[in-house]
């Protein structure tokens, strides 16, 4: 079953009033608590305060929760700052985890594309292969919203051309994007952990020159890219879609997941304007919304 986690910073005295808040007010199926001083940071979203209070709360949602709802419910309980911060992120499926951590076996995707521990033997040394070591911090290609988009970046011709990671993650969508041709790769995110994560996966890989990564804060003006790729959530490619659709040149591709098949037509909708949308790709739920822009 799917679910998306949603991280909240909080103190000691009211760390466990904003859990019951959560439990009983948004329909967390469980909240966690972790001392934040053992976790990574997570950076505010431009605007937004963080609280630097000493405890981290992980609420978890069945995926298809209204996290504008549960966000407006949060604000209304006035037990966190306005603008507080907040993180909200895809779990990779337990039993897709479980298989890769403990056979620890390359994952082919598509006709050509490797995705192999740095442990393990390369299967086919002549094929595009990306190093990347299991993890469950970003995404190591077991998610299916990442084999979806790994699988359709594999399809496409990169040859010389500039792409844009939208929640760059690991970069593991960057980094293939680069192996299999592309001239240049753009990866922002929200997370400068996300970042750093990036830059040395590319290192590893030895094409950390081809790859930039931004906060969108800081991310250069007018950017734009023959090919755009967002492996985020319904919910930001619904918010954000003028900003993505802005990145896509004229007759370029653009792919999103992240998104459920309840939610799959409604996010292409945000879409159509600009796009000629191609058949819904899904896989164990989740799903993939790829089109070409209009010229």
């Amino acid at each position: 079953m799917p679910w998306i986690q949603i991280k909240l910073n909080a103190t000691n005295e009211n760390a466990e009033q904003i859990g019951d808040m959560l439990m009983e007010e948004t329909g967390a199926l469980s909240v966690t608590f972790l001392d934040a001083h053992d976790t990574p940071v997570f950076e505010p979203l431009p605007g937004e305060t963080r609280l630097w209070g000493d405890t981290d709360i992980l609420a978890l949602y069945d995926a298809e929760a209204d996290t504008d709802f549960i966000i407006e419910q949060t604000k209304l309980s006035g037990l966190l700052a306005q603008g507080f911060a907040y993180k909200i992120e895809q779990l990779e499926d337990k039993d897709w985890e479980r298989e890769w951590m403990d056979n620890f076996h390359p994952m082919k995707f598509g006709e050509r594309l490797w995705i192999c521990p740095s442990w393990r033997e390369v299967p086919e040394p002549e094929a595009v292969n990306v190093m990347l070591d299991p993890g469950l911090a970003f995404g190591t290609g077991t998610h299916p919203t990442t084999a979806l988009c790994l699988e359709w970046l594999e399809q496409l011709d990169l040859s010389g051309k500039t792409v844009i990671d939208f929640g760059c993650g690991s970069g593991i969508l960057a980094i293939a994007a680069i192996k299999l041709g592309a001239e240049k790769v753009i990866g922002i995110d929200i997370d400068p952990q996300a970042l750093l994560a990036s830059k040395d996966n590319a290192e590893r890989n030895g094409v950390a020159e081809q790859l930039e990564v931004f906060l969108p804060q800081d991310q250069p003006q007018g950017l734009i890219a023959d090919v755009v790729v967002a492996n985020i959530l319904a919910g930001p490619l619904r918010e954000l879609s003028p900003i993505i659709k802005s990145l896509v040149k004229a007759n370029g591709e653009l792919a999103m997941s992240g998104v459920l098949d309840t939610q799959a037509e409604d996010v292409a909708n945000y879409y159509r304007d600009e796009f000629h949308i191609d058949p819904i790709k899904e896989q164990s739920e989740w799903c993939r919304i790829s089109g070409r822009k209009q010229g």
